[in-house]
Parts: C-alpha cells; structure tokens; sequence
C-alpha cells in the first residue's frame, strides 16, 4: 500500500521546528527513557511501533523499553507482528518448557516464512535470551511470554493443530485433515493461488475451517493436558478461519483485506488478556501503520482502521499508550519485491517538510516527545505532515514518490522516538563479521 505526502499543504515549518526544540527530551541512553515510564503510568498496553521493518535501533530500543515494562511495571507478555506458531515455539522456549532447543539461536532459526528477517535476526536472539533469564526460577503463572499476532500462517496452523490432535484427540483428526486436504492444491504461492481462485468459488475452503475451528471449541473442554497448549490450539484455529477470510479479501483488495488482519490481531490481543487474567499488561510490537491511531492519518479516508485505534477503543479506560519510531537517514535491511533476496539499503535523507526532516532540522540528536507537550500548537493538530513508512518491500529511489503517511502526529501517537541516523538490521542467515555475533547481542545502544 502506497502513502502519498501533500506538499502543497500551506505550514510554519519554522513554528513547528521552535515547538519540537522546546518540548523534546534528549535520548542518549537508556537512562533517558523515564519520562517516557512516567508517561506509560498505569496503562494496560503498550504498542510500541516502527518505522520499517529491518532497523536495528527499532528493535533495541523497543526491547530496552521492553524489559523496564516487565522489570518495574509487570507487563505479562509481549505481542509482536509475527506469525502464531513461530513466536508460540518461541514463546515456550523462553519459558523452558521446550527442552530440545538448546539456543535462541537454534529457535529462531525455524522462523522460516519470508520476511524471515523480522523476526530471526541477532536483535530477537539477544532479547528471548533475556526473557529465557528473567523467567528462570519464576512460577509458570509469572513467566512473560512471547506471542505472534498475525494472520498468514493459514498452513502451519493447521498442521500445528493436527501435531496437537494426533497427541490427545485423535478422533478429531479427520476435520482437520479436510481442512488442510481443501487447502493443498493453493499452498505454493502463500495464499495468492487461493485468492485467484475464490474469484470463481468464493466460498472455497470457508467451509472446512470454519467446521474445525468449531469442532476444536466444542472438545475443548476435554483437554485437559498443558493449559497454554490448550490456547494454542484454538488459535490456531481461529487463525485458519481468519486467513482463509484475509485470502478471500486480497481478490478486491483496498481496506477490507487491511481490515480482515487488523482485527484479527486486537481480537488475538483480547484473547492473549483474557487468557493472562483480569489485570494483564501487554505489550505490541508492530509497524507504526499498525501502531499509529488510523484515525490521525489518510488511511481513515480509505476506511481502514488499525490496531492502536482499536486498542484506544477497547481500553481507553485502563490504559493504552502508543509509541511511533522513525528516523532522518541511514540503511534498512528490506527487498526489491515480494519473496526477493533481503538486501542492506541506504536509507535517505528525509523529505523537506515531512515530520522526520522537521525533527531534524529541529537539532541532529536523537529525541523523545510526549504528545501531552504539542497537542496545545494549534498548529501541528490542524496539519497532516508526511511521516515515513518503510516496509519489506522497498526502493529508495521511490522515496520521493511514497513510503509517507500524511498524519496528525501528535494525535496518531501519545509518545514518539526519533532516531537521527540508523543502521539496517542483523538477519540471523547473513553471517555475522569475523565470524562472531554482531555486537548488537547482548543489547547495548
């Protein structure tokens, strides 16, 4: 999806510049993230976004405000834009409950659907390793766990469920076994193949998920093995029926697809609370497309909606803060196209007048802002400035023409971290220098 920045929108950049000098903090360490904590108080979730998907300071520095979120506030779990079942095995290896995966490392290694980078990269290890010491020793019911929130993972899903049948259930086989027999002949091409398909018949496979997503709840109650495990398995089904809906909705395309896997990620957060208990914090790791309330920006033109404004929807009454990332210049680590080879990419310069050239121009240091200090200028509520979205798929020489969001930003987030020049991210497949682990690991900034 493209975003195209106005520049024809009228704007003191001079007012805008003086207002983000006076109300910024200085970000040199992690030391500097306490008004950000003061910030966060007592709310019940934190998004914490990104302005691409391959920069390693997004990754380090979510993870350092990660661990003071679990350290001093007791945050549950952490929810990222990933798939189920992956970050699932991740999520019990950082329990220690997988006994065979001896490494993160190791873990991470399965995460094997393309981008495989966003997730399995050295950033990611340092971080489950974290997680794997801070759970040591604790109750099951106080681990903090790791978990995927989207929706692609329509095959892996299913087999998880018949892995998890075969084991307590085999009489129940059979319903998920027609499920993935529908699904067989579409699964090379990751869902397009379904789509082309369900043109002519649009109700497809609809059927077969839906009939084991139904069939798993009716039994659940039987299960009465590993309770976490219990979960999974239901979700799994619920991301079955999800995805064959999201694949159905990439025939149109525009909002309703967009649409389809941003409600499957709020719902799987509600379900990921629920299952937590009455008083679980969470925290999202996703894109700032996702993160950013889409009431601030022109994708609510199109219909589109997100869940950071789900979330503000669902539980402004107990909390939810939403923190954006971005970044003047640097490298990313991104691909030309679809399922094309990852490449390290020079990130440029920002565009004049857009909300990364203002930050900036405002002083070449990194910066944090509460949006409680600029939601009082007028004028920075009434204007929507281009604010930079790098995804997957990317070309620097289109810059100029997309990769900007035309947002509020003091209404899209309540807190925002800017990163003056940034380096591309450190995948798990690209051998580190020397032969050794990236600096990167353990965390350090």
């Amino acid at each position: 999806m493209r975003h195209y920045f106005n520049k024809q929108v009228s704007f003191d950049e001079t007012e805008a510049i003086t207002a983000i000098r006076q109300s910024h903090y200085p970000l040199h360490s992690k030391a500097d993230l306490g008004p950000l904590m003061d910030r966060i108080g007592d709310a019940r979730v934190v998004m914490l976004g990104e302005a691409s998907h391959g920069t390693h300071e997004y990754y380090m520095w979510r993870a350092h405000i990660s661990k003071r979120l679990i350290e001093e506030k007791g945050f549950n779990f952490i929810a990222v834009e990933g798939d189920w079942p992956e970050c699932y095995r991740l999520n019990r290896f950082i329990k220690g409950y997988n006994q065979e995966s001896k490494s993160a490392f190791k873990e991470l290694q399965t995460f094997r659907r393309w981008p495989t980078w966003m997730w399995a990269n050295w950033e990611i290890v340092a971080l489950a390793d974290w997680m794997l010491e801070h759970n040591t020793g604790l109750a099951a019911n106080s681990k903090v766990g790791f978990y995927g929130l989207d929706v692609y993972s329509l095959w892996e899903s299913i087999e998880n469920i018949m892995q998890y049948l075969k084991r307590v259930d085999p009489a129940a086989l059979k319903v998920a076994q027609n499920a993935i027999r529908c699904f067989e002949p579409y699964r090379k091409e990751e869902g397009s193949s379904y789509a082309r398909a369900a043109q002519f018949v649009p109700d497809l496979c609809q059927k077969e998920v839906v009939e084991l997503l139904s069939e798993i709840q009716r039994r659940l109650p039987t299960y009465n093995t590993d309770h976490e495990n219990v979960f999974s398995t239901e979700q799994n089904a619920l991301v079955a029926v999800n995805a064959e809906k999201y694949y159905r909705a990439m025939v149109t395309g525009g909002p309703h697809s967009w649409n389809v896997r941003d409600r499957h990620m709020a719902d799987t957060l509600e379900r990921l609370l629920t299952f937590h208990g009455k008083d679980a914090k969470a925290i999202v790791w996703a894109h700032n497309t996702h993160v950013g309330d889409a009431r601030a920006t022109d994708m609510t033109n199109e219909g589109m909606y997100n869940i950071g404004e789900l979330a503000r929807l669902e539980h402004h009454d107990k909390g939810v803060v939403l923190v954006g990332f971005g970044s003047w210049r640097g490298s990313v680590t991104a691909a030309r196209a679809w399922g094309a080879p990852m490449k390290e990419m020079e990130l440029p310069q920002a565009q004049k007048g857009t909300w990364e050239y203002l930050l900036h121009a405002a002083g070449e240091n990194n910066k944090l802002l509460i949006m409680n200090d600029l939601v009082r200028n007028d004028m920075l509520m009434e204007h929507h400035l281009g604010h930079r979205a790098v995804g997957v798929i990317y070309n620097p020489i289109y810059e100029q023409y997309s990769n900007y969001v035309p947002s509020v930003i003091p209404m899209r987030y309540d807190a925002f971290i800017y990163l003056d020049n940034t380096k591309a991210l450190h995948p798990l497949h690209l051998e580190p220098h020397g032969h050794e682990t990236p600096q990167t690991y353990p965390f350090g900034v």
